[in-house]
């Protein structure tokens, strides 16, 4: 009796819920409301923001970043947390362009790159999930573990790559019809993790494992598996994510990613995410993504020293888990009642 409640409880907590469709969509349009103020409050007030070659940086700028937190999202929507995404990054980065400059093709030293990431997401989940460290704990490990092994490679140095396959570069410094070859990637990754959590049943089940974790094991879900999948999902973002940049810049350092980690979470909550799980769209991840990307770009149009846009976006982290968790308190009080 008591696993069937459980089981309906999971249910009704679904994505499918009219009530959370509806939060979702006045989330999303709230976002939306005020990256369209924003925008025009920086083409009126700051020299130099409404130029294509700015909006063109702006939008290469926060690619990355969006990559990234696809996989950043699933995470959260399970109710877990991942503070390794830079470092793995930069470790992808820094692998492929290393054995690149020794002479390995530049995409076998891709594959390799993926691999290797694939390998961080599969024992962040397996330790997680299996072992049952905390998310927090072991993500933090392995953002360690990752930025050292990079450092190792590097011995702290820049690595250029000179002489590789045109079609690599291709990717982060091509564009189709002026669009930025980044861009294009963004909106790719983001259309297809949007489709998959939406209309894939394996993916939903993210929702209610971060929902519900108890009710949805007693429904016969392997959460366990959910938690390995989705840490390996968010690692192979972030390595993709980190053979783009290297694509873009043609250098790959053991220092690329830093911060990442705070910004993608930052556009998670933004974007209608909870820090306590079952909750987000990928829609408003990227909203959040842009949000966070236009006030970053302000800055740099502003002449904001780079000390302060870190602390800027400390505050951005702060305000966005603040309002979440009063939102969670306002639910709880509404389910009390």
């Amino acid at each position: 009796m008591n696993a069937k409640t459980n089981v309906s409880k999971a249910t009704v907590q679904g994505p499918k819920r009219n009530k959370l469709k509806s939060l979702f969509q006045f989330r999303e349009a709230s976002i939306l409301s005020i990256i369209v103020i924003l925008f025009i409050l920086l083409s009126l007030t700051t020299p130099g923001f409404l130029t294509a070659e700015n909006l063109k940086t702006t939008m290469i700028g926060l690619a990355l970043d969006g990559i990234v937190a696809v996989g950043t999202t699933l995470v959260l929507v399970a109710a877990g947390v991942d503070l390794s995404v830079g470092s793995v990054l930069a470790l992808s980065g820094v692998l492929a362009g290393y054995l690149a400059y020794n002479g390995v093709n530049i995409w076998v030293a891709s594959v390799v790159a993926i691999v290797v990431s694939l390998f961080t997401g599969f024992l962040n989940g397996f330790f997680i999930s299996r072992i049952g460290l905390n998310p927090l704990i072991m993500t933090l490990g392995m953002m360690s573990i990752a930025r050292g092994i990079a450092y190792v490679i590097t011995e702290g140095a820049p690595v250029s790559v000179t002489g590789i396959d045109p079609a690599f570069l291709f990717l982060g410094q091509g564009d189709i019809l002026g669009i930025p070859m980044l861009v294009i990637i963004l909106f790719v990754v983001v259309l297809l993790g949007d489709i998959l959590l939406r209309k894939s049943t394996y993916l939903r089940q993210v929702y209610y494992v971060g929902s519900n974790e108890k009710a949805a094991r007693l429904s016969g879900i392997n959460v366990k598996n959910i938690h390995l999948i989705i840490y390996i999902v968010g690692a192979v973002l972030a390595g993709i994510a980190g053979l783009l940049a290297l694509a873009r810049f043609s250098v790959a350092t053991p220092t690329s990613g830093v911060g990442t980690e705070l910004r993608v979470i930052s556009a998670c909550v933004i974007g209608g995410a909870s820090l306590t799980g079952g909750v987000g769209t990928i829609m408003g991840t990227l909203l959040g993504v842009i949000l966070v990307g236009l006030v970053n770009n302000a800055l740099v149009l502003l002449d904001v020293s780079v000390y302060w846009q870190s602390l800027v976006t400390g505050l951005v982290l702060i305000v966005a888990v603040t309002l979440d968790v009063f939102n969670n308190r306002r639910k709880l009080k509404k389910q009390a009642s």
